[in-house]
């Protein structure tokens, strides 16, 4: 009998065979292609090569395969492929008991007392930028939040200040997340151990990381120095149950994804929000006139986030918009029906974070930059998996809860002092380059502002 599947578009082979080899002729867009595969329902199916595609556009759906359904699905082949290069068994590609174990041993790491540590860190990181402003002055705010960023990962993973040649290593490590993105987005990608240029400085970008990694964790191995850093952390990890330790290669594969995700995604959705802020200034008033209450001037400290409602407002629409991540995939280990549709196993399933974002049945005039989408009450109103910037279920990004902290704090710190307005009006696309970037430099004059009259420290 023969297989019934969704609706969806028909991809020409040959033709995206040419697109692939000759990328800058065809231009195409990722994002725009799965955001139009709201159209086809609930669920979109596609041939994406030899591979069957299905687009889930429903949050019960999507609820079904990464939660009531879970340990039916793993990380989809296609995607360990892509990011294996860099992570190698880290728990963005594992799946099993490995990742178990490994997230079992990272966790404690991730607990919201041990993450208040690291406020200080974060909002001093942005004072030190700032001090390097100057009134008038016109920056790349995307590089800018970039080095911001990283800086902060290096002292919260090592308890080390930036050395030289970790920005270096992250400058270099774009080409690597293009190799990535190549082989996410390709109908037939070329395998990683293939030497094409591509992959070739793909391999030295990472070469120059591991170097860095390997010497940071033997330094702190031989170390007797108590420290509250979270490489020390992962060090001392135990499993209860089992008495098993990181590696040194473990170690190694998780500290390189936390060095990626902890500042990229970050420094993105904190480029977006500056870009958003300056083309909505009543927004951005609102914004200040919070701040100017909450902090009267002062630097924020942990105990402040909870009163900086409408700073998480902000953020979370901008992440909203703007996704660090554009989706994430499946593989079903076993034949499954979702949707009514029977999905053999071995299928990609994909979330679009991107595409269920934009999705005017969860929210209205999907397009305006609106933060009070985000106003108290909101997980009643939207969907729970309707919005997704940090992923969902059991493999929820295990960064989620730094990466807020950290955008809320650099926030309210910058934006109390300085305001950002756009060299030019033209408006900024988005890219896809693993993360949600733009696709062009964010160039903002820099202005100073006054704040309200300062107040008491924390």
């Amino acid at each position: 009998m023969k297989r019934k599947y969704p609706d969806g578009p028909k991809i020409n082979l040959p033709l995206a065979l040419l697109a692939q080899m000759l990328p800058r002729l065809f231009r195409l867009d990722p994002l725009t292609f799965s955001d139009g595969l709201r159209k086809f329902g609930d669920i979109a199916h596609y041939k994406f090569g030899p591979l069957h595609v299905y687009q889930l556009n429903d949050p019960s759906l999507i609820r079904q395969v990464l939660v009531e359904e879970a340990e039916k699905f793993h990380k989809a082949t296609l995607v360990k492929r892509a990011f294996r290069p860099i992570s190698r068994e880290g728990l963005l590609t594992s799946d099993g008991a490995l990742w178990k174990q490994q997230r079992k041993l990272m966790q404690p790491a991730f607990h919201q007392r041990q993450l208040a540590g690291y406020a200080g860190l974060m909002a001093d990181a942005a004072q030190t930028m700032m001090d390097s402003f100057a009134d008038g002055e016109i920056r790349d705010i995307g590089t800018s939040m970039t080095k911001l960023t990283l800086g902060i990962v290096v002292k919260s993973l090592f308890g080390a200040d930036l050395p030289p040649e970790a920005s270096e290593i992250s400058r270099s490590l774009v080409p690597a997340l293009d190799a990535t993105n190549r082989r996410l987005n390709s109908v037939v990608p070329v395998p990683s151990w293939v030497p094409t240029p591509r992959h070739l400085r793909e391999r030295r970008a990472i070469a120059k990381l591991d170097a860095m990694l390997q010497l940071l964790i033997k330094a702190r191995r031989a170390s007797t120095e108590n420290r509250d850093d979270l490489l020390s952390i992962l060090l001392a990890a135990v499993d209860e149950e089992s008495g098993v330790r990181m590696s040194d290669q473990q170690l190694r594969d998780e500290m390189t994804i936390l060095f990626l995700a902890g500042h990229d995604t970050t420094a993105s959705a904190l480029t977006w929000t500056w870009y958003l802020l300056s083309r909505h200034p009543e927004i951005e008033l609102k914004l200040s006139n919070e701040l100017d209450r909450v902090l009267q001037g002062r630097s924020p400290c942990v105990e402040d986030l909870p009163k900086l409602g409408y700073t998480e407002m902000v953020i979370r629409e901008a992440m909203r918009l703007y996704p660090p991540a554009p989706g994430f995939a499946r593989e079903p280990v076993e034949d499954v029906t979702i949707g009514g549709y029977e999905v053999p196993r071995g299928s990609v399933v994909l979330v679009h974070t991107w595409a269920l974002h934009h999705d005017e049945r969860f929210f209205p005039d999907p397009e305006r930059f609106d933060p009070e989408r985000f106003a108290p009450g909101w997980e009643e109103r939207i969907p729970r998996y309707a919005y997704l910037p940090f992923g969902g279920g059991p493999r929820i990004c295990i960064g989620n809860g730094f990466a807020m902290m950290e955008a809320k704090l650099v926030l309210a710190t910058v934006s109390q002092r300085w305001r950002f307005a756009l060299e030019s009006n033209e408006a900024i696309r988005p890219i896809q380059l693993v993360t949600v970037r733009p696709g062009a430099p964010v160039r903002m004059r820099l202005e100073r502002r006054e704040p309200a009259s300062r107040g008491s420290p924390c």
